[in-house]
């Protein structure tokens, strides 16, 4: 039997009192003000659970000319998973001298190979694991580890050093890299899904947030049902009710894409039954009906929480790792039913936690907040196997974790460029300029062409038909939506705006006569934006 570990970290247990729950207060106050208003540009959070949602991206929808429409499902494990018992290393005795109550024994697992194991509460997952369509990722973290819930999940959404502070997130900069005009000409379809309460700086971009949020599974049916988020019908004329129904109303037109959800809904079909008082199976049956209804969203995020075990851990975190384990098993059967490998292929599930938990055990049999942990792979055509190094238990320091294996931010790099097609450079780009190695073939690489977001296109021009002079600028809409055209000079300073307008989806030519605009000769540019995208060529007069 080794001695308790008694946790050094200020605010890290709960042996330290007033210090621990100020830090959860800090943490739970800013999920309070997320959950309580409007996010940002498209984003409105109501009741208990939000929702997000991604565009696809040029490089994402070119896929359909690739490899497919490859989709990410991002799963939060909120609140610091302790990966040394979701996936264990089999026959470690130091691992069982340090945990004697908590550890998993052996006669409790099912095995992933000769080495590692997992919870029999997980065995949902074994198919999954057989068929090859599940990594795990071993020891996942960053230098520096920060032990608080509020500050070490930012670095974790951002993408940054524990020393740095970044008010965007790693997928808002790569979807703000996609869609720069986002604020000027929306898409219609929302550029990113996020179902569960907590922060927004995951889809945090330097202008705009990225994502729209719907709190709670109820509000999101009524949603899909009518295409509205409040009703007003039913409120009368007092002065309170006519400014609720003010403020209604402005909360139904922010919901841009209530029309594209509510089709999207319609079309989807859940083929399976889900896990009952699952809530985690609640958000992924919905994510599964909208991909199956072909919403056009390339990234949704869901969570599952209460991983914070400071006390009687082990039987309430395995129920947690069943509850993990269940929705997923039935979120691939639903979108592989009836021998479909469509969809399977296409969609890539992916844990992820704030931080791991002590190796230690606690005196309350728990486990304290720790360095790193491991992430869960799902999807079809990925294979099975297991990448990185287990934290070695050999000889354990009492006041400090062994160090991560694995930087979680080489895994982000790793989905970004094999998995969503983005360049290295943008890749690098999004990560802050830190260029962290892709760990090989982790997931399928993606082969993406050349090609547009399935918003618009800007085909370019041609001398007009007539002999005024008039020059016919050509371009297509994909989507109904917002577009507008301008005419620059050659250093890129707008001078005209010939076309500013809410358009149906079609093929349109505009009939430009620079005489009509008092544009002299010489060489110029003109530029289209419509679904968050922009397009730009040069054109001689």
């Amino acid at each position: 039997m080794c001695e308790k570990h008694t946790s050094k970290r200020l605010g890290s247990a709960l042996e330290h009192g007033e210090a621990h729950a100020r830090e959860h207060q800090n943490w739970s106050r800013r999920d309070f003000l997320t959950a309580t208003g409007l996010l940002g540009a498209g984003s409105l959070l109501l009741g208990k659970m939000p929702i997000r949602t991604f565009q696809p991206s040029p490089l994402m929808a070119a896929l359909a000319n690739g490899d497919s429409d490859r989709i990410l499902v991002l799963i939060r494990m909120d609140g610091g998973n302790d990966g040394l018992n979701t996936v264990i290393e089999r026959g470690n005795s130091f691992y069982y001298n340090i945990r004697p109550t908590i550890a998993i024994q052996e006669n409790n697992m099912w095995a992933l190979n000769s080495q590692f194991g997992m919870p029999l509460s997980t065995n949902a997952l074994q198919p999954l694991w057989d068929n090859g369509m599940m990594k795990t990722i071993l020891n996942v973290g960053y230098p520096e580890p920060n032990y608080s819930h509020f500050r070490s999940f930012d670095i974790i959404a951002s993408g940054s050093e524990s020393d740095q502070y970044w008010n965007t997130g790693w997928v808002g900069r790569f979807l703000d890299n996609e869609y720069p005009v986002f604020l000027e000409t929306p898409p219609t379809v929302p550029p990113a899904l996020q179902i569960g309460v907590e922060s927004n700086l995951i889809f945090r971009a330097d202008e705009a947030n990225m994502a729209l949020a719907v709190s709670s599974p109820q509000e999101f049916y009524q949603i899909a049902q009518s295409g509205q988020l409040y009703d007003t019908a039913l409120l009368g004329n007092t002065p309170r009710e006519l400014e609720l129904a003010y403020m209604r109303q402005t909360a139904n037109a922010a919901f841009r894409y209530a029309s594209s959800i509510k089709d999207a809904y319609a079309r989807g079909k859940n083929q399976v039954d889900y896990p009952t008082n699952n809530y985690l199976a609640e958000q992924l049956a919905i994510v599964a009906r909208l991909i199956k209804g072909n919403l056009g969203t390339r990234v949704f995020m869901v969570e599952i929480g209460g991983f914070d075990t400071h006390a009687e851990q082990y039987d309430y975190h395995l129920y947690l790792l069943a509850n993990l384990a269940n929705a997923v098993k039935a979120f691939y059967d639903d979108l592989g039913f009836g021998g479909n490998a469509a969809w399977p292929q296409k969609v890539l599930g992916m844990t992820f936690s704030e931080f791991g938990r002590t190796i230690f055990e606690n005196d309350s049999l728990g486990t304290d907040h720790g360095w790193g942990t491991h992430m869960l792979l799902f999807g079809g055509e990925i294979g099975n196997g297991v990448v990185g190094q287990y934290q070695d238990l050999s000889n354990p320091d009492p006041y400090s974790d062994p160090a991560f294996s694995v930087d979680f931010r080489s895994v982000y790099s790793s989905v970004l460029q094999e998995w969503l097609g983005a360049s290295p450079e943008l890749s690098n780009f999004v990560m802050g300029g830190n260029a962290l190695p892709i760990i090989p073939g982790l997931v399928p690489a993606a082969t993406p062409t050349t090609g547009d977001n399935n918003a618009c296109v800007l085909l370019g021009h041609n001398p007009g038909k007539t002999s005024d002079g008039s020059i016919e600028i050509k371009y297509a809409m994909m989507n109904d939506g917002p577009v507008r055209l301008q005419l620059l000079d050659h250093a890129g300073h707008v001078l005209r705006t010939l076309v500013s307008e809410y358009k149906d989806r079609g093929s349109y030519i505009f009939q430009f006569k620079p005489s009509d605009w008092y544009i002299a000769p010489g060489v110029y540019q003109y530029r289209l934006q419509s679904g968050g995208q922009i397009f730009q060529r040069e054109i001689k007069i």
